[in-house]
């Protein structure tokens, strides 16, 4: 007798072991493929090595850090397979004498041709240094340094929502467009239309350029913090991960117009020290899940950095601002400014023999309005930052003020009512903090300049693409 459901599983399992031994990608083949299988790849050659009768070619196509080396019977050869070429190959999978998979040629197809002559500005077997690659923004995804740095940017990525979703945290896609400046610092950029016949025909009295589409000032977000606030209180334990906008006239090496933060709010937070352990575990699960799915991607990028850092194991360092002041200067790292500069940072850091450390406590004036008062030293607020080798601060974080009074004669704009209410209606006490997604690569990866973290960076005077 004819059974649908043993008929729909029969197909199925026909249908999943088609689609596995089509191995659309190279790391799907060099994972689960089996010597003998037929395979298809598609990819760009990396290398290309002809000799007397075969040619070999590394072909790799962005799915991983390990290349796929095929071996073309010189017959297959055409004049457009290049080092640099797109191409698509069918052949079967075999074994080189070293052990290593291979896939035999039997059919070749080239979807691309490179002419490196004509400006292709890479070439095969060179390691090109970073500042020659940042020159070809459009292209430099095709280097080993650049694509490896965007595979594990995406890891990092995914390990974040992991390891939230583990802990039920909701995610939040907080606005980009924003009428609040929530770090206060004025760095923002204002958004208005660019069409002269939008602004007249939305016109009105009272209005402005700048306040006619959205009938306030509108800028490009900083930080998302004052609107996780609001959903925390109502919801609980919130996160959101996009992208942040400063306009600062910095073009250092730790610094971008456009970059993404990772910013939380915790629920019931009542001490620093529960949020610390917090930011403490996420940084750690991160490095250690990353270092376990792109191993290969670590070294590339730089192999000295390659191996775990010693600190995973252990406890982060907690100084107070002060005992940090107090440390500075009998290491006569000396600032003239308030608060600590990079250099100060990097030195607490080597202080506490390379590890994250946490300084907690600042001086009132130093950080926002938003953060709480300690209980003992009202000059003093409930606030983090967490120093990292290569980069400084990584993580900037505090409790929230919480008593409505309090908070009302620090607001520092009536058009923040809406964020002092929260505290009138069912308030709970919160804290949260923000980590930047680029400063967390460079110490990730040891890369010194924060514009190689990210695929497009834009910085003053540049905003290529």
């Amino acid at each position: 007798m004819w059974c649908k459901k043993s008929f729909i599983y029969k197909f199925k399992n026909f249908f999943n072991l088609t689609i596995q031994k089509k191995y659309s990608v190279i790391a799907s083949v060099l994972e689960n493929a089996n010597i003998g299988e037929n395979a298809e790849v598609r990819g760009w050659v990396k290398n290309l090595r002809v000799q007397k009768e075969l040619i070999f070619a590394d072909v790799n196509d962005g799915s991983c850090a390990q290349k796929l080396q095929i071996i073309i019977p010189k017959e297959l050869k055409t004049d457009a397979l290049t080092y640099g070429s797109s191409v698509h190959i069918r052949g079967k999978l075999s074994k080189s004498p070293r052990g290593q998979l291979e896939l035999v040629a039997e059919n070749v197809e080239v979807l691309g041709p490179c002419v490196v002559l004509d400006g292709y500005p890479f070439n095969p077997r060179t390691t090109h240094p970073p500042e020659y690659i940042r020159q070809y923004i459009h292209l430099r995804s095709r280097t080993n340094y650049l694509s490896s740095i965007l595979r594990v940017r995406s890891s990092i990525t995914k390990h974040i929502h992991d390891f939230y979703s583990s802990k039920k945290y909701l995610n939040v896609h907080t606005p980009i467009l924003t009428s609040n400046d929530c770090e206060g610092a004025g760095e923002v950029f204002k958004v208005q239309p660019d069409c002269e016949d939008t602004i007249k025909a939305m016109m009105q009295d009272g209005k402005d350029k700048d306040t006619v589409y959205f009938g306030s000032k509108t800028y490009l977000t900083v930080s998302g913090q004052l609107h996780l606030e609001a959903i925390c209180r109502g919801m609980g334990n919130v996160y959101t991960l996009g992208p942040t906008f400063r306009a600062e006239n910095a073009r250092s090496r730790l610094h971008l117009s456009e970059f993404y933060m990772l910013e939380a709010e915790l629920a019931f937070c009542y001490s620093l020290e529960q949020l610390q352990n917090h930011i403490e575990e996420l940084l750690k699960y991160i490095f250690i899940e990353t270092r376990h799915t792109n191993e290969a991607d670590l070294s590339l990028i730089d192999k000295e950095n390659s191996k775990p850092p010693a600190w995973l194991q252990k406890k982060f360092a907690t100084l107070t601002y002060d005992e940090a002041q107090d440390i500075l200067k009998k290491k006569k790292v000396v600032n003239t400014e308030n608060g600590l500069n990079k250099e100060q940072e990097l030195a607490l850091v080597d202080y506490c023999n390379g590890a994250p450390v946490f300084i907690v406590r600042w001086p009132k004036d130093l950080k926002s309005f938003y953060m709480k008062e300690c209980q003992d030293d009202n000059t003093k607020v409930e606030a983090l930052d967490l120093l990292a080798p290569i980069t400084g601060e990584i993580v900037g974080g505090s409790l929230r003020e919480d008593d409505y009074d309090r908070l009302k004669s620090k607001l520092p704009s009536d058009k923040l009512n809406w964020y002092l209410e929260l505290r009138k209606f069912g308030n709970i006490p919160t804290g949260g903090y923000g980590l930047g997604l680029e400063r967390l690569l460079q110490t990730m990866c040891g890369i010194t300049n924060i514009k190689d973290t990210l695929p497009f960076p834009r910085w003053p005077h540049n905003c290529s693409m």
